[in-house]
């Protein structure tokens, strides 16, 4: 059964030329929007880590990372990133950068193990971002603060896209609206949280999805997340948990919510051993990155990643991820895209 999702009558607004000219637009202008909208300088990454430090991103604890030998280092072997998610978070202590300030980066990963289809590759490019934070702002308010400044910026690349390409219309919102996990499972208790996605994003066009990867009343998660980066077992007030979210868009031509960032304000050491234990991998704690924070090296920070490849499929209105990135795909898709006038780069 084919995962690619064609949409009626879809024909992409842009020449595969524009196209390319507008991806360039929309990252030279919205990098440089984030970077002066959140205080952050841009640093270099790295493509690949060392195994078993616990610096990669774990992503839901089940997917395989691409490993490779190194001959000059005696064979000791390095893996492809997932994401830079803790990677960030030791570059701004040993930065020593002062509170309200943080860095960027150009995050490019290979997750071997994705299923793929419209939006799913192979190929991972967005932009990973961290700042540091006080232990005063660790509170919903503060990260909700930090999402509507985000949201701001894609609302300016929206209108700078719109003013070079009239034919693309803005369909942004005025504002995100913000809505906790647990809440949408007490209002929906019948639908699965993917469709619950849906129904709320569909409703207000923009929302931030709160307190994702802690257990819910039904005992369920909204979605998996790992256990050592984003903080989703602390108190958010109101009676909540969890101090990260998504941030989700109604996309029209996909007919469904479109995931543009995940975000949260990052573990402390109190709650790294307690989501630790409740994922049932104490022993974690005895890794390169996992030490550091125990120990109190690591400042308190916020950070996340925003999709490069999603963004210009967003903004330009494209059917299917590989209109804005190359990457590798199963050839029945292949051939399926072509017929349909989606043309994959």
């Amino acid at each position: 059964m084919s995962k690619t999702f064609i949409p009626q009558g879809y024909k992409s607004l842009l020449s595969v030329k524009e196209t390319e000219h507008a991806i360039v637009m929309i990252k030279d202008f919205f990098q440089l929007a984030l970077s002066t909208e959140l205080n952050l300088t841009r640093v270099t990454a790295p493509l690949f880590v060392e195994c078993n430090t616990g610096l990669n991103d774990d992503l839901n604890g089940v997917e395989r990372a691409v490993t490779f030998p190194v001959k000059d280092l005696n064979d000791s072997k390095m893996e492809i990133v997932h994401s830079l998610a803790k990677w960030k978070r030791v570059k701004i202590a040993d930065m020593e950068l002062p509170a309200d300030f943080g860095i960027y980066t150009d995050m490019n990963a290979i997750r071997a193990d994705e299923e793929l289809d419209n939006i799913h590759s192979l190929y991972v490019d967005q932009w990973d971002w961290e700042k540091v934070i006080t232990d005063l702002d660790r509170t919903s308010s503060y990260l909700k603060d930090v999402v509507k400044k985000i949201y701001r910026c894609l609302k300016r690349t929206e209108f700078y896209i719109y003013d070079r390409y009239p034919q693309i219309t803005p369909i942004l919102p005025e504002e995100i609206t913000f809505v906790y996990a647990e809440d949408l499972q007490r209002r929906f208790p019948n639908n699965t949280p993917k469709e619950r996605e849906n129904i709320v994003a569909k409703q207000y066009g923009a929302v931030f999805i709160m307190g994702i990867g802690g257990k819910m009343a039904d005992g369920s998660i909204h979605d998996g997340r790992a256990p050592d980066y984003d903080d989703w077992i602390s108190e958010a007030g109101d009676g909540h948990h969890g101090l990260n979210g998504d941030l989700l868009v109604w996309n029209p031509i996909l007919e469904q919510a479109f995931e543009l960032s995940s975000m949260g304000i990052r573990v402390s050491p109190e709650s790294l051993k307690a989501q630790l234990e409740e994922r049932g991998c104490p022993e974690r704690a005895n890794l390169f990155f996992h030490k550091r924070l125990l120990n109190g090296e690591l400042t308190p920070s916020i950070g996340g990643g925003i999709g490069q490849s999603r963004l210009c499929m967003y903004f330009l209105r494209k059917a299917h991820i590989g209109e804005t990135q190359v990457s590798i795909w199963p050839q029945e898709m292949v051939e399926t895209c072509k017929a349909n006038g989606i043309h994959l780069l």
